[in-house]
């Protein structure tokens, strides 16, 4: 009976109905389920082959119950999360199945790190691992975490408070490596610095973060080329530190011999060791024209560099002394060879004559220097006129240049434009000339040759004129041979004796002004000016009543001019 009771149970669980009329089986007693309240039918899991071992129907579907079983979780017994018969209320937190290795440091939620396909799932770990400051790059990707998280001595994992350097993980490496010594070379302890996660050999140094950044040939020389003495960090950045050797052995040109200076980057570059080039303008001397292609070793062939004059004669001493066209020690031309020639060429020289104490002007400046120099003299070359032209001017005869004696300075007349059509300016002179004094030819005053010492007095040119001038008789009026006294150099005719009303009596003013049309209006008599007649216009009947009263009063023009000097009549 006993023996019976779970196929019984069986056929109760799963509502099997007896026929009627059929044999009743005896009444059993209720058998209390052991799942509980379980609201799954039994066939679901058991069977009435056997009531053990329970097979789970494939209908059933425990994702239904809040649960999904995914990935490992699919395989796992029963009992493995079920740990007694009652089902309902199972917990579904990781940690009532499986126990925290890292008591608590990274929280209750193991789906951050861990997956249901595989509970040490990198993957999933690696992609938590890119959300901490710390991403997972290169070989660090497939390393194990315990070699960074190593276990502490209670137990725990470091995660949460693990550094970053690379020092903490990579101390030994560091410690260990001799090529070179990281330590004795003072490197520094972030490995980044040369080092990349893909592989930890074939480091590479970024030279160009330092102060002596890599270029040309610098760029494929190995490390111990420069640090073989093991020094790194404070390592010199001068040329010498590294190429004392090269400095020291150099002799086209003789390095030290010449004090060249030992910073190598005056005459080399990094691109290549040959072919330097001296950048001569950064001196007190650049090159310019023929200069530039001159090899060093025509002006420095004496091994002298530093300190090496730079005075033209200093080179060209053997071409000074060696001219004759014209002869430069003879003419004791200076020694700057720039005061005539240029770089660009030797020949051809030029010489600025406008530095000199006598500039060139007009025809002076196509001259030849033989037309003055053909003497061969430069130096102390006299300047006048008459140093060059005293041929001109003894030859002159129009007018007669030495006979006249005239100033030896030909620019009194002369102009460097042209030789001829000299003009004198005459307003230098004690005899300035005006009006038509100013177009008169020379000879019309200096026909007799005399021009030094010529008398400036009219007559002395208006002789003549003043003799046969009749209207008025200039000679029986005894008029004064100042001819500026009546006439102006503007015109000859229409004479006027202005200083008539000052001296004498007015007639350009007052009441006599215009009262008049010539001198022989009032001077009768033309070969006296000395007297005069009042009468021939006041006659006795007119002034004669206008005097009655007048004491000693006389009808004369003597005794009229008396009384009336101003003119008030």
């Amino acid at each position: 009976m006993k023996a019976a009771l779970p196929v019984i149970w069986s056929v109760l669980a799963l509502g099997v109905s007896v026929p009627l009329g059929a044999q009743q089986p005896q009444q059993a007693a209720a058998v209390k389920s052991p799942h509980g309240t379980l609201a799954q039918a039994c066939a679901v899991c058991h069977s009435a082959a056997g009531w053990t071992p329970a097979h789970i129907s494939s209908s059933f579907d425990h994702a239904k119950l809040g649960f999904p079983l995914a990935g490992a979780h699919a395989s796992v017994a029963c009992k493995s999360c079920h740990t007694n018969l009652v089902f309902k209320g199972a917990p579904h937190d990781c940690v009532s199945c499986h126990q925290d290795p890292h008591h608590g440091e990274l929280g209750n939620s193991c789906a951050r790190c861990h997956s249901m396909r595989s509970f040490v799932d990198r993957s999933a770990m690696t992609r938590a691992h890119q959300l901490t400051t710390f991403p997972l790059t290169g070989a660090h990707v497939t390393a194990d975490c315990e070699s960074c998280h190593t276990p502490t001595s209670a137990g725990q994992m470091t995660f949460t408070l693990r550094t970053t350097g690379c020092n903490d993980c990579h101390q030994k490496d560091y410690q260990a490596t001799k090529n070179p010594d990281h330590a004795a070379g003072g490197f520094p302890t972030d490995c980044t610095q040369c080092h990349a996660t893909v592989s930890w050999l074939t480091a590479r140094f970024d030279h160009n973060a330092t102060a002596f950044p890599l270029t040309g040939a610098h760029v494929a020389v190995a490390c111990a080329q420069c640090h073989g003495d093991g020094v790194y960090k404070g390592k010199p950045t001068a040329c010498v530190s590294c190429h004392q050797l090269d400095y020291n052995n150099t002799n086209s040109p003789n390095h030290q011999q010449a004090q060249f200076p030992t910073d190598c980057t005056v005459c080399h570059t990094t691109a290549t060791w040959n072919g330097a080039n001296f950048d001569h303008n950064t001196t007190q001397f650049p090159l310019t024209g023929a200069h530039i292609q001159v090899t060093c070793a025509q002006c420095h062939g004496d091994g002298v560099y530093k300190g090496k004059p730079t005075t033209c004669v200093s080179c060209h001493q053997t071409d000074y002394n060696g001219a004759t066209n014209p002869n430069h020690t003879q003419a004791q031309f200076p020694t700057d060879c720039t005061v005539c020639h240029t770089t660009v060429t030797w020949t051809g020289a030029t010489f600025n004559h406008s530095n000199t104490a006598f500039p060139l002007t007009g025809a002076h400046l196509t001259a030849t220097c033989a037309q003055c120099h053909g003497d061969g003299v430069y130096k102390g070359k006299p300047t006048t006129c008459v140093s060059c032209h005293q041929t001109d001017y003894n030859g002159a005869t129009n007018p007669n240049h030495t006979q006249a004696q005239f100033p030896t300075d030909c620019s009194v007349c002369h102009t460097t434009t042209t030789w001829t059509g000299a003009t004198f300016d005459h307003s230098t002179t004690a005899f300035p000339l005006t009006g038509a004094h100013l177009t008169v030819a020379c000879n019309q005053c200096h026909g007799d040759g005399v021009y030094k010492g010529k008398p400036t007095t009219c007559v002395s040119c208006h002789q003549t004129d003043y003799n046969t001038t009749t209207d008025p008789n200039h000679q029986q009026a005894q008029f004064s041979t100042d001819c500026a006294s009546c006439h102006t150099t503007t015109v000859w005719t229409t004479a006027k004796y202005t200083n008539h009303d000052t001296q004498f009596f007015p007639i350009y003013s007052g009441t006599h002004a215009g009262r008049w049309t010539s001198c022989s209006t009032c001077h009768i008599n033309p070969s006296d000016y000395s007297q005069f007649d009042c009468l021939s216009c006041h006659s006795a009947s007119q002034t004669t009543p206008k005097h009655s009263g007048v004491k000693n009063y006389t009808y004369d023009s003597p005794s009229c001019y008396r009384c009336h000097p101003q003119g008030h009549s």
